[in-house]
């Protein structure tokens, strides 16, 4: 912790502990938006939800390193 006239004004952490704390961050964001989804109606059958993710990762398999990926249904 970093202080200035006695108060604390900074923190500093490794990299590592950082991207996790960014990570957490994100997938609470996520948690949180899936919620109000859920609470405003917005719901998807299992089946609809696992097309749409097959569907978007079938979009986007050609961009990673410029080749498709064959494990990709």
């Amino acid at each position: 912790m970093i202080t200035q006239n006695g108060e604390a004004r900074a923190v500093l952490v490794d990299v590592h502990t950082y991207e996790q704390s960014q990570e957490t961050l994100a997938l609470l964001q996520i948690l949180a938006h899936g919620k109000k989804q859920m609470e405003a109606g917005e719901k998807l059958s299992l089946s609809e939800a696992v097309g749409k993710v097959r569907a978007s990762l079938r979009a986007g398999r050609s961009v990673e390193h410029g080749e498709a990926n064959p494990q990709l249904p």
